[in-house]
């Protein structure tokens, strides 16, 4: 009861001594003042962070397929698998950095660890690159390969590049979670700041990726990979000196432990007791006495209805009661309430999160298909060659454009009719939203499609040339996908942010990361499951290699039908959702 008092006293200290009622530390393990931490400051350094840690590392993803192609001299095919697996490998680290943020080290520590892992593989891929790979000086563009390599010129490029992956898939999840850690959500005007860091977030990963996407991809598509590379890294190393410099200011969420051990504790204690007859009030279930967790920035959830044969764990049976009576407690036999909740939070979330893997398909159509589909239209402007990837650049436009509007006109807006002044639409609502804007996306791309294929075969007698299309009808799909983006995936980071608990916030971020990554390989499955039902011998399938003897436009309609009927399921799943229900700190201390 002492303690209590103690906490009290030092969470309401009068004036700039108040400190934060989520339970935040700062660098030193104290409560972290309100008035000397977290808020803006701290969240525009982390922004600067995400915006050149993004540049750093699309300065080598964008342009890996070609690097392979033309450096190391891989055939198409072999260079596509090896960055599908690449990429696949980034997702897969990034659990590895949720892990082992959210159980030992810390969201700050973690980020930090991962970023100087990712210098470090920059820095060598840079060097491989300059004395090794791209030589004689000049080789490495369209018109000049370069000559054959050692296999331990190739092994160190391909340690250099997976320490990228490492250091970045690491990082990613936890810099997002970080970011909103500087924001207290028991404070209304915090809490309302901490929903719009997200948007500020995604909008800084864009606005990095777009200048990979131009100037890098420039440089290295003339050859120039040692430049291109060595800027990554600089970026890379300005965004990690940027990111120590704000240390004092940082507001820090304590480890919680294994969260593996913690659900299994909770299936073996309910299965135990499967027997057992349930009273039918939840005040009779076990709420913790505080031993089972020594921190305190943890809160705790309260009990919610559903998945009752969990609650079996929180059951205090008589042999519970005698251990506890000799001081001794099982942690296999009986768990408390809040730790009964983050598992049903978890299997909560999973129906909504399988939900937005097929979004993910349609999301990286705009880096393969769309391409594959300006390359075959007119993509020169006077004398000027338009590169088909380039027209990312208006997704990134529109992404920064929506999160204005949706931040500035939409959301004030819904709240005015709805007449609250919390927010307007809810996280739910909104990937609602981006589901729908992503089914007109596919159903705009597949219209260009039967445009394109129409001019094309008036065009040319073989169709084996591209159409008089301009390349710029593509415009309106790539809009649109970045519309979606700013409602599915802005609207996913605030949403399991929001519904994870407090130990398990960085493993919500590594969530969206893995959808997208699934949304790659499910791609790849339809692509090759459409091709061998559209392929026969008469036909080339819809999706060939000359896409003016296919029905592209099929699969981007096939893709708008599976997102409406992905919607449906949506719809049901957000229905049956049930919000995480935290302890209220701020009623608790008088607030």
């Amino acid at each position: 009861m002492a303690s209590l008092e103690v906490s009290k006293e030092v969470k309401f200290k009068a004036g700039e001594e108040a400190c934060t009622l989520d339970g935040t530390v700062d660098c030193r393990g104290n409560p972290a003042i309100r008035s000397r931490s977290g808020k803006w400051f701290a969240g525009i350094i982390i922004l600067l962070n995400q915006g050149l840690a993004t540049l750093a590392f699309f300065g080598v993803g964008v342009n890996l397929v070609l690097f392979l192609t033309r450096v190391l001299q891989q055939n198409n095919a072999d260079a596509a698998n090896n960055v599908s697996k690449w990429t696949g490998t980034v997702y897969i680290f990034s659990l590895v950095g949720a892990f082992l943020s959210d159980s030992y080290w810390g969201r700050y520590k973690t980020c930090a660890i991962f970023q100087v892992i990712f210098v470090i593989g920059l820095v060598s891929l840079s060097l491989s690159s300059y004395i090794f790979l791209v030589k004689p000086e000049g080789c490495g563009n369209e018109d000049s390969p370069c000559p054959s390599h050692s296999s331990l010129e190739i092994g160190l490029f391909y340690l250099s590049i997976y320490l990228v992956a490492l250091g970045n898939g690491g990082y990613q999840p936890n810099i997002a979670t970080l970011g909103a850690d500087q924001f207290d959500e028991e404070d209304p005007k915090e809490g309302h700041s901490k929903v719009a860091f997200f948007s500020y977030f995604y909008l800084a990963l864009n606005l990095g990726s777009l200048f990979s996407n131009t100037i890098l991809s420039y440089l290295e598509d003339e050859g120039m990979w040692a430049l291109g590379f060595w800027v990554s890294a600089g970026s890379a190393f300005l965004a990690l000196i940027l990111f120590l410099g704000g240390t004092p200011r940082y507001r820090h969420f304590k480890p919680s432990g294994n969260p593996l051990s913690r659900f299994c504790q909770v299936m073996v204690a309910a299965m135990r007791k499967f027997r057992v007859e349930m009273p039918p009030s939840a005040e009779d279930l076990y709420e913790g006495d505080g031993k089972e967790c020594s921190n305190n920035s943890i809160r705790r959830i309260l009990h919610t209805d559903g998945f009752k044969f969990l609650d079996r764990a929180a059951f205090i049976s008589s042999k519970d009661s005698d251990n506890q009576e000799q001081g001794f407690y099982n942690q296999w036999r009986l768990c408390p309430i809040t730790q009964v909740e983050e598992v049903k939070c978890i299997l909560r979330l999973i129906p909504i999160w399988l939900c937005t893997i097929i979004y993910s398909v349609v999301f990286t159509q705009m880096a393969s298909l769309f391409v594959e589909q300006g390359a075959a239209m007119k993509t020169t402007v006077s004398n000027f060659r338009i590169p088909p990837a380039s027209m990312s650049s208006f997704d990134i436009l529109s992404v920064a454009a929506f999160i204005f509007l949706y931040r500035r006109v939409l959301d004030p807006l819904v709240g005015r009719i709805r007449k609250t002044d919390t927010k307007g639409l809810t996280e739910l609502q909104r990937m609602g939203i981006g589901l729908i804007i992503a089914i007109i996306a596919m159903i705009a791309a597949g219209i260009v499609e039967c445009y394109r294929l129409k001019y094309a075969q008036k065009d040319c007698t073989n169709c084996e040339g591209s159409s008089s299309l301009s390349i710029f009808w593509q415009v309106p799909q790539y809009a649109f996908i970045g519309a979606s983006e700013v409602f599915m995936y802005v609207g996913q980071l605030e949403f399991f942010n929001a519904q994870t608990p407090d130990g398990l916030k960085s493993f919500g971020s590594a969530l969206c990361m893995t959808s997208i990554s699934l949304g790659n390989y499910v791609s790849s499955l339809l692509v090759t499951m459409v091709m061998k039902i559209s392929t026969e011998d008469h036909m080339p399938g819809w999706i060939p290699g000359n896409l003016n003897k296919g029905h592209l436009d099929r699969f981007y309609f096939l893709l708008a039908t599976l997102t409406a009927l992905d919607l449906v399921v949506y719809v049901a799943c957000a229905k049956w959702y049930k919000c995480i229900k935290m302890e209220d700190r701020a009623n608790e201390y008088g607030v």
